[in-house]
């Protein structure tokens, strides 16, 4: 095969070469290289903002519920187990079988020293188990049984969970004159005997049974509790009125009011300008089998503008100023007051009074709001928790009335005609009988 002429083999490279530099430039420009330089951050104004979000969730979870405490009480019915809390927590519930159990479980919450102590310690009752059974949730468990049912609901001031199991009435077997299944052999037939003679009876008409009278409706027992009195004259106002004469006057008068409701018993801590030590008032009335308790106070304040009332009942103090209130009316000191507060028997009557204690507050302060409003424009202070000896030692639902401030120079006026405390008596007056109508006592 002969050999191309060198002009034409340099003609053929040149075309080739051409071929291979248009085929580069294609490739290049169906695939561009990246830039050296880097692009503009847009990624890095979005960024911040999620971390935002991570670091504002991580920082809700950080601080988990404290169980405080477990306290506990059995009765003939059943058993009441309550957590007491720092705070408000979530809890789910769950049934599992083999074997049957329920399983409550506390979320983002751990045990306390207390807790803990109790758990270790063997205390908790029969048949609740608890464990901290993840770094931040507490699970109590409870065996299921056709004999026991359960309830888990949480309460507020204080924050607590109770888990109650209560015994189902057992339904009795028939045992006594029960129907035999084996059939008896007949009886032999009888001789056949003459058929006597039929002899009317004689008619005989029963004396009518009277009916059974009702039952007596129960009475009622109120206890009234003036505050303060003899070597003790509670705070003085500017003109030398003194609280234990005021909380007297309305309290003799409250006396009279109630005594009028139906099937009412009113007894009263003191009737006179006497000395009674508070420990003595609670037990007065625990010993009474009393079913309200209403104390009647005269409030204090450092600046003079302050005026109007507020209702207390059992808890714990949320403000300094609740604190301060109640260290005055117990004669302790302002930092002892406090103490003690959340180890409250948690019994079931312990957890009815204070939910009572709170609907009777909020009833009363209304009934005085509206009675007072319109004649002398009070200022509504709401209704508040503090750990007031007589309310924390007293079984059943109980108040305490501050009805006014003495440090006021123009209620201590109001407080010294005896108008104004009419209208005070009659004020709480309608707020327990709205209590009442609404909550059947026994």
């Amino acid at each position: 095969m002969s050999r191309a002429p060198r002009p034409f083999r340099s003609i053929l490279l040149l075309l080739l070469s051409v071929l291979l530099c248009s085929v580069f430039v294609d490739a290049r420009a169906e695939h561009p290289v990246a830039p050296s330089w880097s692009p503009t951050p847009v990624a890095e104004t979005i960024a911040p903002r999620f971390l935002a979000v991570k670091q504002e969730s991580a920082a809700g979870a950080r601080y988990p519920t404290m169980v405080r405490d477990l306290r506990s009480w059995s009765t003939a019915d059943g058993t009441r187990l309550v957590l007491d809390l720092n705070r408000k927590a979530s809890f789910s519930e769950h049934h599992l079988h083999n074997p049957d159990r329920v399983v409550i479980e506390v979320q983002n919450a751990v045990l306390g020293k207390d807790s803990r102590r109790r758990v270790s310690g063997g205390t908790v009752p029969h048949p609740y188990q608890i464990t901290q059974s993840k770094p931040r949730t507490v699970t109590i468990t409870l065996p299921r049984s056709q004999m026991t049912q359960y309830k888990a609901f949480a309460l507020a001031n204080p924050d607590r969970l109770v888990i109650d199991v209560s015994r189902m009435a057992k339904e009795g077997a028939r045992q006594v004159g029960e129907v035999s299944t084996t059939v008896p052999p007949a009886p032999a037939p009888a001789a056949a005997l003459p058929t006597p003679p039929v002899i009317p009876s004689p008619t005989v008409t029963e004396p009518a049974r009277p009916a059974s009278p009702k039952p007596a409706p129960p009475i009622r027992t109120i206890v009234i509790d003036p505050g303060h009195g003899g070597k003790d004259p509670g705070t003085i106002g500017r003109h030398g009125t003194t609280e234990k004469d005021v909380t007297l006057k309305v309290g003799l008068m409250l006396k009279d009011l109630i005594g009028s409701l139906p099937n009412t018993r009113v007894l009263m801590t003191r009737d006179r300008d006497t000395f009674i030590e508070l420990e003595d008032r609670a037990k007065f009335a625990n010993e009474k089998n009393a079913d309200l308790f209403l104390s009647i106070h005269v409030n204090s304040h450092p600046h003079k503008g302050i005026r109007g009332l507020e209702i207390y009942h059992f808890g714990e103090a949320k403000d300094q100023r609740a604190l301060e209130v109640a260290a005055r009316e117990n004669g302790t000191p302002l930092n002892n007051t406090g103490v003690g507060w959340q180890y409250i028997v948690a019994d079931l009557l312990t957890t009815k009074k204070i939910e009572h204690s709170q609907e009777l507050a909020w009833t009363a302060k209304q009934a005085m709001v509206s009675n007072l409003n319109s004649r002398y424009s009070t200022i509504d202070h709401g209704v508040k928790t503090a750990p007031f000896y007589v309310l924390r030692f007293t079984t059943m639902p109980s108040i305490l009335a501050e009805i006014a401030f003495m440090s006021n120079p123009t209620e201590e006026d109001q407080m010294r005609s005896q108008p104004f405390l009419t209208h005070i008596a009659e004020a709480i007056f309608d707020g327990v009988k709205t209590y009442l109508h609404t909550n059947p006592l026994r």
